[in-house]
């Protein structure tokens, strides 16, 4: 009966842990911050309608 009663502890308590570890990996996931979401190449826009062409073509 001591064997069981051991083994039945040490189940319990390896699941324990196993749910405090995964508690603990997902808040330290959701610690980290976002990365910011900016672009790595940008196009010009034209302040003005009508041709496409930019002010240094018209000079």
């Amino acid at each position: 009966m001591p064997r069981l009663l051991a083994a039945a502890v040490t189940c319990v308590l390896s699941a324990a842990l196993a749910v405090g570890a995964a508690f603990g990996i997902v808040a330290l996931l959701s610690v980290t911050p976002d990365q910011p979401n900016v672009p790595l190449v940008t196009f010009p826009t034209s302040s003005h309608s009508g041709s496409p062409a930019t002010s240094a073509e018209k000079r």
